[in-house]
């Protein structure tokens, strides 16, 4: 059975493995480390991790960060981030689920916009994300990252 809701002190474990497949190339987390920081997110109230669950299995997940601003009437905006789905379940709608969930979320936050980056090749991604209602060509996006990343 499918179940979309916010993640809980619970998911972490089965987070770090949807992670995993999308980043599996990321140094690899402490545990206890993983634990402050899983902590750390859980509380924060500008972060809500959205995860689809399938059996007791997370199958999907999106992270929505909500950024408070002085502009457009001090409405936050929105940024999802981690849009990444397990490869068994694939194909059946679960990533555009967690995404509707969290443009829900930030719309009753009052977000005025939401925005996410996509790698410039990945087009089935850049597909989902326009059925989900996601222009391209609004505003263009850029990118820094420190000198060590690079």
């Amino acid at each position: 059975m499918e179940h979309v809701r916010l993640c809980n002190e619970g998911d972490l474990q089965g987070l770090l493995k949807l992670y995993g497949e999308l980043r599996p190339h990321d140094p690899v987390i402490d545990a206890d480390d993983a634990v402050t920081h899983w902590k750390a997110l859980l509380t924060s109230p500008n972060v809500q991790l959205i995860v689809a669950e399938i059996d007791g299995e997370l199958a999907s997940t999106c992270q929505l960060g909500i950024v408070p601003t002085i502009t457009n009437g001090a409405r936050p905006f929105g940024i999802i981030e981690h849009v990444v789905t397990a490869e068994q379940y694939k194909r059946r709608g679960l990533s555009q689920k967690v995404m509707q969930k969290a443009l829900e979320s930030a719309w009753e936050s009052g977000c005025y916009k939401v925005m996410l980056l996509s790698g410039e090749s990945r087009v089935a991604a850049h597909r989902l994300y326009e059925k989900v209602g996601f222009q391209s060509g609004i505003e263009k996006g850029f990118v820094i990252k420190p000198a060590s990343q690079a």
